[in-house]
């Protein structure tokens, strides 16, 4: 009787099984072997062990400090331009407009794109003289800029397309958001004689909190992580003026040390977790706070 009462308790969980084992598989066998090579000089046919070496070589890099500060700066930028203009765009988007389905679509569109091809369409756009922006200044009068030759400004070129291409799915979870909060609230505070600007700020604003919590996360992380439009639009140029981390571990990759690579992939994965999971306990706890 207890082994039948045994059974019956464990059988919810057998179905759990080839989820942990598909998991397993893709996600924690290859996470600990990355671990272990990333202390190692390897082949495809043979590996000496050589300890913390290579964390201290990728430690060293003249370029690492470079891509560190651009990486937290790619993605503070970019999350905080998705969070607040996603923000307005879905407010503007859930206001009762007559074509508001079709301009949700067309918000979302470039998300549907490849990331690779956003990158090349944007640097060909951006060309210092044969680009459609600076043809467009130069019509007005104006001389455009080297957008990704200038060292002052190619990072923050390829942040507002990142931000263009992202903001689609930030817009999406803030309309999910805002169709949650009850209607009554609204209608109170016109009765009220309250206005739009003050509906906004005190209805809007504090239940629409955990949408934004979600894109912080989600942008802040993706920022951390961003290597495919930077490699499509600069590969990490001019000099290393847009290099970030992931970018520096490509070209290790690229030039043949595969330990080393695998070393700054564990240190990224360090950086992102060393943000990401004191951002969101704080982010939670304000949120509880409500």
């Amino acid at each position: 009787m207890a082994d039948t009462t045994v059974s019956k308790q464990m059988h919810p969980y057998s179905y759990l099984i080839p989820a942990l084992l598909i998991y397993g598989v893709l996600f924690i066998i290859p996470t600990l072997m990355s671990f272990f090579f990333s202390m190692t000089v390897w082949t495809l046919k043979d590996y000496s062990f050589v300890g913390l070496e290579n964390f201290k070589m990728f430690l060293t890099e003249d370029s690492l400090r470079i891509g560190m500060k651009n990486t937290m700066i790619y993605a503070v930028m970019t999350s905080s331009l998705k969070v607040i203009i996603a923000l307005f765009l879905a407010v503007f988007l859930s206001s009762g407009l007559r074509s508001q389905n079709f301009l949700r679509s067309m918000v979302f569109f470039p998300n549907l794109v490849s990331t690779l091809a956003v990158g090349l369409t944007f640097s060909s756009m951006m060309h210092p003289s044969r680009g459609v922006f600076n043809t467009f200044l130069g019509r007005l009068g104006f001389e455009g800029p080297d957008w990704l030759g200038n060292v002052d400004i190619a990072l923050f070129s390829i942040i507002s397309v990142d931000v263009w291409k992202g903001l689609g799915v930030a817009t999406v979870i803030y309309l999910a958001g805002l169709q949650a909060i009850p209607k009554d609230y609204y209608e109170a505070a016109c009765i009220d004689g309250a206005t739009r600007w003050q509906e906004f700020l005190h209805i809007t604003l504090p239940l629409v909190r955990p949408s934004m919590n979600s894109v912080i996360i989600l942008s802040f992380i993706g920022g951390m992580r961003s290597f495919d439009l930077i490699w499509a639009m600069t590969k990490g140029g001019p000099g290393f003026t847009t290099d970030v981390v992931a970018s520096i571990v490509y070209k290790q990759y690229a030039n043949g040390y595969y330990g080393l690579s695998i070393a700054g992939n564990v240190i990224m994965f360090g950086m992102i977790s060393l943000f990401a999971f004191p951002l969101y306990r704080f982010l939670m706890k304000r949120e509880e706070a409500i």
